[in-house]
C-alpha cells in the first residue's frame, strides 16, 4: 500500500486553545438536536479530513466549530443545563463524527470520558464549576498513561501535598486531545497512594503540551506529550476516583462505547469510499468478459457481505447504548449491572474493530492498483482503524466475554472495561 508520510511533529508547546466565546456556544437540549449537530458538522469535516490527514494540519478550526455547536455539554445533566443525551445518541454522534474525520472523533472522546468519572465521583461542587465551564464551550483533552510504564494503569506521575499546597509533577504519553483542551485532566498517585484525577487548566505555569505524535494513523489527533513540573494544583480540581474500583458504575463501559463508535465510523467511511471508487473508477478484471467493475459477481459478493457485517456491528453498538441507558433509567447500579454493560460493549468493540479493519483492508482489494495512489489517499482508513483499534486489544474483550458467560467471572472496572 503506498500512502505519504507523515512529516514530522512539531514540537510547538506553546500552542493552546482560544478561549471560547460563550455567545456563539449553541445550547442543546434533546438527543435529536445533538444529532442534528453531528450531521452538521459532519458535513463540514469530511471534505478536508483527507487533506488534513496527508499534510497533517491540526484541526484548530474544525474543534472551535466542535465547541460552538454545544456538542461538548450534550452529557451534562439536566439540572445542571445539559441535554443529559442518551448513550445511545452519544455512541451515534461518534459514528456520524468519525465517519467524517475519526480524528475529530477521537479527539472528543477523553472530553466525555473524563466528564463520566465527574458524573460518577464528582461532588456537587466539582460538578457546577466544571459543568459551567463545559457548557460554556470549554474542552477537556486527556494525559494518557506514561510511555514506559509496566502498564497503562501504572506510573510515576505524582500529586503531593508541600509547604506551598498541592504540586503536580509527572510526564504523560498518549495524550488525545490535550493539545486543543482548555483543560487537561490526568491521573496521579496521592501521598496516600490512591489514584485521583486531576483538571489542570490549560494555562497552569509547569504544564507543558507538546506536538510530538507520529503515528502512521490517526495523525492529527496531536496524542503526544504532556510534562507536569512541579504544577500547584486547587484542591477543588481534584477527583477521587480511587473510588471508581469499588464502585459499580458505567463509566468503563461508556467510555469502550464511544471508541467502539470511532471505529464503526472507520468502517462507514471506508465502505463508502469503496463503493465510490469501484462505480467510478476500478476496471472490470481482464478475463471476467465484463463492460464495468459494478458487473464483477465477486465485488458484488464481497460488498454484500460488510454491509452485512457493518449492519451488524452498528445493531450490536446500539444494543449495547440501549442496555447501558435502561441500567441507568433503573437507578442503583449494580456489580452486575456493570459488568452486563462491560459485556455488552466488549461484544460491540469486537464487531466494530473487524469491520473497520475489514473494510478499509478490502476497499483497496475491491477497488484495485490504481486506488493506492498517493493522491487519492485511501489508505488513511486502514491506517486509522489499524492505529485506533490497538487502543485497547480486542482479544482481551473476547476473553471478557468468554470469560463472564463460562466461569461467571466480572471484568475489572477501569476505563478499558
Amino acid at each position: 500500500m503506498t500512502d505519504t508520510q507523515s512529516p514530522p511533529p512539531q514540537a510547538t508547546p506553546d500552542q493552546r486553545p482560544r478561549a471560547p466565546d460563550a455567545s456563539r456556544v449553541q445550547r442543546l437540549h434533546s438527543d435529536q438536536e445533538a444529532l442534528d449537530a453531528a450531521h452538521r458538522l459532519a458535513a463540514l469535516f469530511a471534505p478536508g479530513a483527507s487533506g488534513r490527514d496527508r499534510e497533517r494540519r491540526l484541526p484548530w478550526a474544525e474543534l472551535d466549530l466542535w465547541s460552538e455547536s454545544g456538542l461538548g455539554g450534550i452529557t451534562v445533566p439536566r439540572a445542571y443545563g445539559g441535554a443529559d443525551v442518551s448513550f445511545t445518541t452519544l455512541a451515534e454522534v461518534f459514528v456520524i463524527l468519525s465517519a467524517a474525520d475519526p480524528a475529530l472523533g477521537q479527539i472528543p472522546q477523553n472530553h466525555f470520558g473524563v466528564l463520566g468519572v465527574l458524573r460518577e465521583v464528582g461532588t456537587d461542587a466539582q460538578k457546577a464549576r466544571f459543568y459551567v465551564e463545559v457548557l460554556a464551550g470549554h474542552r477537556l483533552g486527556n494525559a494518557g498513561p506514561e510511555r514506559r510504564s509496566k502498564t497503562i494503569l501504572h506510573g510515576q506521575t505524582r500529586l503531593a501535598q508541600t509547604p506551598q499546597g498541592l504540586r503536580l509533577s509527572g510526564e504523560r504519553f498518549y495524550s488525545t486531545g490535550a493539545l486543543f483542551a482548555h483543560r487537561v485532566p490526568t491521573r496521579a498517585l496521592d501521598d496516600e497512594g490512591r489514584a485521583v484525577q486531576v483538571w489542570v487548566p490549560r494555562g497552569a505555569p509547569g504544564l507543558t503540551v507538546v506536538d510530538d505524535w507520529s503515528s502512521f494513523g490517526q495523525r492529527t489527533t496531536a496524542s503526544g506529550t504532556v510534562r507536569f513540573d512541579n504544577v500547584a494544583i486547587d484542591a477543588v480540581d481534584v477527583l477521587p476516583i480511587w473510588q471508581l474500583a469499588d464502585r459499580p458504575g458505567l463509566f468503563g463501559p461508556s467510555s469502550q462505547l464511544v471508541q467502539a463508535a470511532i471505529d464503526q465510523g472507520i468502517a462507514q467511511a471506508a465502505l463508502a469510499d469503496a463503493l465510490a471508487f469501484v462505480r467510478e473508477r476500478a476496471r472490470p478484471w481482464i478475463d471476467s468478459g465484463l463492460q464495468q467493475a459494478t458487473d464483477d459477481p465477486y465485488i458484488i459478493q464481497e460488498v454484500g457481505r460488510l454491509q452485512v457485517d457493518l449492519h451488524a456491528a452498528h445493531e450490536v453498538l446500539r444494543e449495547a447504548g440501549q442496555l447501558l441507558d435502561a441500567i441507568r433509567a433503573a437507578g442503583t447500579v449494580t456489580a452486575e449491572d456493570s459488568a452486563r454493560a462491560s459485556v455488552a460493549v466488549a461484544e460491540a468493540k469486537v464487531l466494530t474493530t473487524q469491520i473497520a479493519l475489514d473494510a478499509s483492508e478490502k476497499l483497496l482489494e475491491l477497488a484495485g492498483s490504481s486506488a493506492t495512489r498517493e493522491a487519492h489517499n485511501l489508505g488513511r482508513h486502514w491506517r486509522n482503524a489499524r492505529t485506533h483499534t490497538l487502543h485497547d486489544p480486542v482479544r482481551w474483550k473476547a476473553h471478557l466475554i468468554g470469560n463472564y458467560l463460562l466461569n461467571g467471572i466480572a471484568p475489572r472496572r477501569h476505563s478499558w472495561n
